[in-house]
């Protein structure tokens, strides 16, 4: 996937990312995954995002070029990995949350401790963990190298949007920043009601 596949609006970027494959040569071997659930984090308005309150040694990677890999750690123990949209300067970005797992099924479950499919790549933690990220992809760059993105062999049939999940009161999680592949049995949690369909918008640039 191109550089400018990511210097557009993050919302944009967070639909088009649903279908993609997410791939990873490690080890010897390769990871793929189908992106299921992605999560936008934008800089204005959203006290859910990390640079909300600026720019500090954590959040840098954030307002580097798009297509910038994000790799940060939650309760001193998980991993996340984002991907940074928006012109350089800019500090918005787009949070994996979920995908099917398709090739180096062994790999993932060896990482993951976990053997039935449903728990290897269901989860913003669980998705890092299956495919070997670490803090040391912190800053590498998702268009080129062994980590990367690729086209969507078939882009979804419908996305909806929900709110964001697990950001607590007055982080935004009432925000509808939650893109997914309606249906999907691979999402990180089941969805509660009925969710809205996405606005159309031009997901293109694969």
């Amino acid at each position: 996937m191109p550089r400018e596949f990511y210097l557009r609006p993050t919302e944009e970027v967070a639909q088009g990312l649903l279908g993609c494959l997410l791939v990873h040569r490690i080890g010897g071997e390769t990871l793929v995954a189908r992106l299921v659930e992605t999560e936008a984090y934008l800089s204005a308005g959203d006290p859910g995002c990390h640079a909300a309150r600026g720019r500090t040694e954590r959040n840098a990677v954030m307002f580097g070029p798009p297509g910038s890999i994000y790799v940060y750690l939650i309760y001193g123990m998980h991993l996340c990995m984002n991907l940074v949209t928006q012109p350089e300067g800019k500090a918005e970005a787009v949070l994996l949350r979920a995908a099917e797992p398709l090739v180096g099924i062994d790999a993932m479950r060896e990482r993951r401790g976990r053997h039935a499919l449903k728990d290897l790549c269901s989860g913003p933690a669980k998705l890092v963990q299956a495919f070997g990220v670490t803090l040391e992809d912190n800053g590498g760059d998702i268009t080129c190298g062994e980590l990367f993105v690729a086209p969507a062999p078939e882009p979804p049939g419908e996305i909806a949007v929900t709110t964001r999940v697990g950001l607590g009161e007055g982080c935004g999680e009432e925000l509808m920043l939650r893109y997914l592949v309606p249906g999907s049995p691979w999402l990180s949690r089941p969805l509660a009601r009925t969710p809205k369909p996405a606005a159309p918008v031009n997901i293109e640039g694969r």
